[in-house]
């Protein structure tokens, strides 16, 4: 008899670690999940304020973003006002005509560590022919942006301009549809488009593009 215990014995161990496992999920089932609570916003941005950080960045973190020609007529116009926008922030910037490139860096006077960031999405927004006023909403904790390269999507270039022009629509329809639901702003200019907003929007947004 002693091989045929030896048998059950082993066919009984699979059992019991099945009903372990089964167990196991079952409590699992049953426990607590906030995060598939619909009534909280788990995209909401905390709240950083002046003085939270308890001391300056150690090191300095720096971006550069280049502009098209065409753009440094209006950069030229409106960058005392970028240079004021980011010093209330504790972040350097710098307009680099020759190079044609825009540049932010920290500083011993930032306050927020996340703000290089946001100071990178806005000379981006910028160099994408973003109006000022409109970009630099890309600042504010609650407004994320996005540049969506589209011109990679299509190997025909003439597919490329119909599927573009079809995003548009007639003087701009569809494209005006498509922020309203997204609640998103949009701006499409060569092969890129441009989007600002709620992290929800961006994701539709970009789904929707093309």
């Amino acid at each position: 008899y002693a091989p045929l215990d030896r048998a059950r014995a082993a066919a009984a161990v699979p059992l019991q670690e099945s009903q372990l496992a089964s167990s196991a999920m079952g409590k699992m089932k049953n426990m607590d999940k906030p995060w598939e609570d619909d009534s909280v916003d788990h995209w909401k941005p905390e709240a950083f304020a002046q003085g939270d950080m308890a001391g300056p960045l150690l090191e300095e973190s720096s971006f550069a973003v280049l502009f098209p020609a065409y753009r440094e007529k209006y950069l030229r116009e409106v960058w005392p006002q970028v240079t004021s926008a980011l010093k209330e922030q504790g972040v350097a910037c710098q307009l680099d005509l020759i190079e044609g490139s825009m540049t932010v860096s920290t500083t011993r006077k930032t306050w927020d560590p996340y703000i290089i960031l946001k100071a990178r999405d806005l000379i981006k927004l910028l160099a994408r022919s973003v109006h000022l006023q409109q970009a630099l909403k890309a600042l504010q904790d609650d407004v994320f942006s996005d540049v969506i390269k589209v011109g990679g999507l299509c190997s025909n270039k003439e597919r490329f301009v119909k599927r573009r022009d079809r995003l548009l629509g007639p003087n701009g329809s569809t494209l005006k549809a498509i922020e309203i639901l997204t609640g998103c702003y949009m701006m499409v200019q060569g092969n890129t488009v441009a989007v600002m907003g709620p992290h929800r929007g961006l994701k539709q947004a970009a789904a929707t593009t093309f």
